[in-house]
């Protein structure tokens, strides 16, 4: 039996050169190692076979636990971001006021700025814009005749006519001025009014709306917008950016727009498809912006405030009609010959042979 032992000690040792690591394994080396030295065995000395190992009598001392030093984590308060996506949650902190009530700190943070802050005024500005104004003194471009402006009843109580401006804005985001005019025909027909929009089932609204972009989701936005102005504004509109913003579906430029045609009050440029793509096409901005509430932040910097109530419409029939995203007219365009971007989008000609 003793050869027995020793050729097992021996298997062990090999096997733990492999596992060395493995605090079993060691466990079991050492027990093997006084087992053989209570027999008289000789063996010989490893670092794998401690000779001195302890005596089952003693309990195996454990390592002292050192305590880590305890890490201070400083929370802080985050800002609070633009309003650049509409949060139903935030109208519960708003109250109705006047629409005399000036423009508070909430609405300078979705206004930007109130007036120009930067001297930068861009090349050839005036005479630009000038020509722009006279190519669009016929205002005979669908935004003319179909814009949020005409879609309301005039001959309706103040706040049945801003209600309808407030819907006409939400139906108009991804729809052409055409569609969204049908649509808010069909609504006012059947009664645009805050009361009669609660009485009336999603689908049934769906179907008055369609097929204005999103009809679903705007339906749906649309039913619970006014459940919010009946139960918190009197059935009708907030008079302030940051009330409008906070409702289902109303983004900046549609509260910039609601603001100047519903209270008549100015409180920043609404920028949309149209006038995002010609700001960029005449450098209207210092540096090319990527979306239009990147392009409303440029020109509030810089564009005199007597400009903020008209460059809308301005800029929008100009895109319509002339400024094309596709195909442009240049060879109409008054600017041609002074126009950074003269050509742009239009296809040309495949030489012949």
């Amino acid at each position: 039996w003793q050869l027995t032992l020793r050729i097992l000690i021996c298997w062990l040792e090999k096997k733990s050169k492999i596992m060395a690591s493995s605090a079993g394994l060691r466990k079991r080396i050492a027990t093997a190692v006084r087992v053989s030295a209570t027999e008289g065995l000789t063996i010989k000395s490893s670092p794998y076979f401690p000779t001195d190992a302890p005596s089952s009598s003693e309990p195996p001392r454990k390592k002292p636990r050192t305590k880590r030093p305890r890490v201070e984590v400083k929370i802080e308060k985050c800002e609070q971001e633009d309003f650049a996506i509409a949060k139903p949650n935030i109208a519960s902190s708003i109250k109705l006021e006047s629409p005399d009530a000036s423009i508070g700190d909430e609405d300078a943070e979705v206004c930007g700025n109130i007036a120009p802050t930067s001297s930068w005024i861009p090349p050839r500005f005036e005479e630009h814009y000038a020509k722009i104004r006279e190519m669009r003194k016929d205002r005979n471009a669908p935004v003319d005749s179909m814009g949020a402006e005409c879609c309301q009843d005039h001959s309706a109580p103040d706040n049945v006519r801003r209600f309808q401006t407030l819907v006409s804005l939400l139906l108009s985001s991804m729809t052409k001025d055409e569609v969204t005019a049908a649509a808010m025909k069909k609504l006012r027909d059947h009664g645009l009014t805050v009361p009669n929009v609660i009485a009336t089932s999603e689908a049934d609204i769906g179907s008055l709306i369609y097929p204005v972009g999103f009809w679903k989701t705007k339906a749906a936005n649309l039913k619970r917008t006014a459940a919010i102005l009946h139960e918190r504004f009197h059935d009708d509109i907030p008079p302030d950016i940051a009330g409008l913003v906070a409702l289902p579906g109303i983004g900046p430029k549609m509260a910039h727009l609601c603001m100047l045609i519903a209270w008549d009050k100015v409180t920043g440029i609404g920028v949309d498809t149209h006038v995002h793509r010609i700001s960029n096409r005449l450098k209207w901005v210092r540096k090319p912006t990527k979306t239009p509430e990147d392009t409303r932040k440029a020109l509030e910097e810089w564009l005199p405030r007597k400009y903020w109530s008209t460059i809308n419409l301005d800029l929008v029939g100009f895109g319509q009609q002339r400024c094309l995203p596709v195909g442009p007219k240049c060879t109409d365009c008054l600017i041609r010959e002074t126009c950074p971007k003269f050509g742009v989008g239009v296809k040309k000609e495949k030489k012949a042979g």
